[in-house]
């Protein structure tokens, strides 16, 4: 864990302030290198998904030309919430240091507790259906897949 690079990331959530956006920042780094800084821009772009670890994340996997972050540390100024968690899994960073917690972020009006206890959870059902699973099974037997 290097401090200097947590110290990044909440510059980067004040400039997400400063730009209108919410107090959220984050740092990609590789062997002490900054691959992708970015921060939160849910409101400017009206996307839900613009965290700014996954914003972080985007910008890292396109400069570096993989989906697979291996190797990769995510500095963040707050706990990622679930879908930032789970971004940070898929990319297979090796490991996220964050400031403030989920507390902190319930504290100013954010739901990251509800979320991480499932009380906000939306329904979901399934609805089985054998065409997406021979889809599944077809991209399952390609010798040319790209599993993740």
């Amino acid at each position: 864990m290097n401090k200097k690079f947590l110290d990044m990331a909440i510059v980067e959530s004040e400039k997400s302030v400063k730009l209108g956006s919410s107090p959220f920042g984050a740092i990609i780094v590789r062997d002490g290198v900054i691959i992708a800084r970015a921060h939160n821009t849910v409101v400017l772009k009206k996307d839900p998904t613009a965290h700014a670890e996954v914003n972080a994340i985007r910008l890292a996997c396109k400069k570096l030309g993989t989906f697979d972050l291996s190797g990769c540390d995510l500095y963040t100024s707050c706990e990622p919430c679930p879908m930032c968690a789970a971004a940070s899994t898929w990319a297979n960073i090796s490991h996220v240091y964050y400031a403030a917690d989920r507390k902190d972020a319930d504290k100013i009006g954010f739901r990251d507790e509800c979320m991480f206890n499932n009380k906000c959870r939306v329904p979901v059902k399934h609805i089985e259906n054998a065409d997406a699973v021979d889809v599944m099974k077809n991209w399952h037997k390609l010798k040319s897949r790209k599993k993740y």
